[in-house]
């Protein structure tokens, strides 16, 4: 058995999330992609691979065994670009996630404009509005908003974003404008389950941070729903700077409350401890973090 093939067909298979997608990736049949998969179980003496109704699953033993086939077949590419002279070209896949507003307005242009220098690359970007896990789901490079939980992922600062209150200027003439955390209590409010800041929204005012909440109006479960119904004039909406800054700018929305406004929370890209770092994960890193604190700064 050819161990280094088995290792790429089986990192093929989790990456791609099945095995008839995984020999599809390869370009190889089903059945061969089966077999080596097998053997290489079998040579191992453990099952890697669990078949689930979601799909596949990798085992304790797998999750290791296919991290540290990643890093074996990241240094082998990286040991022949070199001995061969080809410091230049990165190649394989590269599996990034965001939240979705921010990945799509932020990060997708920078990702773009990297694929373009590095043809040989496959990236899958992944926009989500809820953090998942970089061992379960295979992720090489994720961006986070927000303060960090204690763990082992490596990250860089590229900047912060505000939390924002606002509503349509027609909600404000109609209800008034809050001039104090106190006041929310007495309007309207569009809650959602979209991006999770803070288990609660918080202000600053004379020193004492305090929480108030709005009457929830209405609640739907995604954040564009819910921006969509503060332009319709239902109520007050909470959320993060970016996913309303085109409607701030052209008037549709105003903010309120900006002098009670909560602490801004941090942006980074984050990624899994390891040494060396895979030469794809690393220049993905230092093409795009100096890019997002650039546009972020705008």
């Amino acid at each position: 058995m050819d161990r280094l093939e088995a290792m790429s067909v089986l990192l093929a298979v989790v990456e791609a999330g099945s095995l008839s997608a995984g020999a599809r990736r390869l370009n190889a049949p089903l059945a061969t992609v089966s077999r080596k998969v097998g053997d290489l179980e079998r040579h191992l003496g453990v099952r890697l691979l669990l078949r689930t109704s979601r799909g596949l699953a990798l085992t304790e033993e797998g999750r290791a065994f296919v991290a540290a086939s990643r890093r074996i077949l990241d240094a082998l590419d990286a040991a022949e670009r070199q001995a061969s002279g080809d410091h230049g070209a990165l190649r394989g896949g590269l599996h990034v996630t965001a939240p979705i507003a921010f990945g799509e307005s932020y990060l997708l242009p920078i990702a773009l404009d990297f694929l373009k220098e590095h043809p040989a690359i496959d990236l899958r970007l992944s926009l989500v509005d809820r953090q998942i896990s970089l061992a379960d789901e295979h992720i090489d490079v994720a961006l986070r908003i927000g303060h960090l939980a204690d763990s082992a992922l490596i990250a860089t600062r590229v900047g912060t974003v505000r939390r924002v209150i606002c509503a349509s200027p027609a909600y404000l003439d109609r209800r008034g404008v809050p001039l104090r955390p106190d006041d929310l209590a007495g309007h309207d409010g569009i809650s959602f389950q979209g991006f999770a800041t803070a288990p609660e929204w918080r202000y600053r005012g004379d020193g004492v941070a305090f929480a108030v909440d709005p009457r929830p109006r209405l609640a739907v479960n995604t954040t564009e729903a819910a921006i969509q119904a503060a332009l319709a004039g239902v109520g007050l909406i909470r959320l993060l700077s970016y996913q309303v800054a085109d409607h701030l700018r052209a008037g549709d929305l105003r903010e309120v409350l900006t002098e009670h406004a909560p602490a801004s929370l941090p942006v980074n890209l984050l990624h899994a401890p390891s040494n060396p770092l895979p030469l794809k994960v690393r220049s993905f890193l230092d093409w795009t973090a100096p890019r997002l604190r650039a546009r972020m700064e705008r």
